[in-house]
């Protein structure tokens, strides 16, 4: 049987006041147990399922099944069976209730592998809450509602406390799923328990609920190697929240409108893995900064951030031409100015290169190199916060473009991790991830996506691609 990751509470340290008020969280470690190796590499897609009546109502489901997908909700369905349209996946879990199972046969198609249906996979039990409007249950519950909204981990109804119940069952499902004999697996639950299984596969605890978005239809990519030793297998979140449409179409983190938003853009492909030498951009790197810059559009982007790097400047500049060209595109007639300043320490390249071994990855880098990617990101990720809370050009988003690695370092330090947590995400050339600030810039920030590449089209990197 596989154990899952033994989590560590995040606790403030009242010692540590921030100039700004933001509050420090001790770093954590996540902590590995298992009685269980993998015999195989092994890759889990996870997807929400589409749009259902009571998400259009503004109803609390909860674990009922009373609802089922709307016409929205199948064509979401839709889009997502087209992303994994040429994946040959060996199994399908899914939840058994009516409005996953919907989406799992639609994204299934025409295969004849298994599919298991899981009612551990439902989604969370939330007892009296269910079925009631939002509004009906503030009115009804009062303070109840209230800690739902605001300190969910800590929630408690009819004598249950839902999300702490929804960790230890999303425990369970990974058992299952892990030891079962495959090595592609599609599976299709609910927003609460895909944050959950997404949470426990890397090691997050409760606290952590709501930090990850599950969109409808958003797809979500966790590897599992095996690791040498036949221990506890390496995860990595290689994607979240691949959603049907833009990730920067609006919407909600938590029920509360973002206010501040971060956009971290990795800078279209180079040859630079190739050289020590600081690299330009090769002809599919300039596709790519060309086709974020489009996508970035959607947004009315006054401020960007960059490294010093020579990829980082022309991905910058490609995204800001094309901002400042939005009246002559047709998307504004409101003349559009950006400000770009740089910040030397999202350079994390001359780090890496300093490192007497040569690593393709994060977890192969020496203890020494990660260190100091990890101080420098540190610094880097307070100058962003710093940058977004008190300048007032930057708007409501700020454009960060960066290499992958400066990335990674940064979602780590939004979610209070520590410099060993590196490891457990992938990012590739050309991707966009969303950090939303539901409070501020001042408050917890909420990972609307990370890895998104949709908007690349035929030059993505496809979301089943082995890493």
């Amino acid at each position: 049987m596989i154990s899952l990751p033994h989590i560590t509470a995040i606790t403030p340290n009242r010692s540590l006041l921030h100039s700004t008020n933001r509050p420090v969280y001790t770093r954590r470690h996540v902590q590995q147990r298992t009685t269980m190796a993998l015999p195989s590499p092994k890759r889990v897609v996870l997807v929400r399922h589409g749009q259902s009546t009571w998400n259009e109502e503004g109803r609390i489901q909860g674990s009922s099944d009373f609802s089922v997908l709307t016409n929205k909700g199948e064509s979401q369905a839709d889009i997502s069976r087209q992303m994994l349209l040429h994946d040959s996946f060996d199994v399908c879990f899914t939840s058994p209730l009516k409005r996953s199972k919907k989406t799992a046969e639609i994204i299934w198609g025409s295969r004849e592998a298994e599919m298991i249906f899981d009612y551990d996979l439902r989604e969370i039990d939330l007892y009296s809450f269910q079925g009631l409007l939002k509004k009906e249950g503030k009115a009804k519950f009062g303070e109840a509602f209230r800690q739902w909204q605001e300190d969910p981990a800590n929630f408690i109804i009819d004598g249950h406390y839902p999300v702490r119940e929804l960790w230890s069952r999303a425990g369970s499902c990974w058992s299952g799923v892990l030891g079962h004999e495959s090595k592609s697996v599609l599976l299709v639950a609910h927003n609460a328990v895909n944050q959950a299984l997404l949470s426990t596969a890397i090691g997050l605890g409760t606290e952590y609920f709501r930090r990850l978005l599950q969109s409808n239809c958003g797809v979500s990519v966790l590897d599992f190697t095996p690791r040498a030793d036949g221990g506890s297998p390496h995860v990595c979140l290689n994607r979240l929240n691949q959603t049907p449409g833009s990730p920067l179409a609006g919407g909600s983190s938590g029920g509360r409108k973002a206010s501040k938003q971060i956009i971290l853009v990795c800078h279209g492909q180079s040859d630079y893995e190739a050289s020590t030498n600081d690299q330009p951009m090769n002809m599919l790197g300039v596709i790519q900064s060309q086709k974020t810059a489009e996508l970035l559009l959607d947004l009315r982007v006054t401020s960007i951030v960059r490294s010093s790097t020579t990829a980082s400047i022309e991905t910058a500049g490609v995204i800001s031409r094309v901002q400042e060209a939005a009246g002559c595109l047709g998307v504004d007639s409101v003349p559009r100015y950006v400000n770009t300043k740089q910040i030397n320490e999202l350079d994390v390249e001359d780090i890496i290169h300093k490192s007497n071994k040569v690593a393709a990855s994060i977890s192969q880098m020496e203890e020494e190199t990660v260190s100091a990617l990890w101080n420098r990101s540190e610094k880097a990720w307070e100058s962003l916060l710093d940058e977004l809370s008190s300048d007032e050009d930057t708007g409501d988003a700020m454009v960060v473009v960066g290499s992958p690695t400066a990335h990674i370092s940064l979602i780590a330090q939004c979610l209070n991790l520590d410099k060993k947590c590196l490891e457990l995400f992938h990012l590739d050339a050309g991707s966009i991830s969303v950090i939303d600030f539901p409070d501020g810039p001042s408050q917890r920030g909420v990972i609307r996506c990370t890895n998104y590449t949709a908007h690349l089209g035929r030059w993505s990197v496809p979301i089943t691609t082995p890493v």
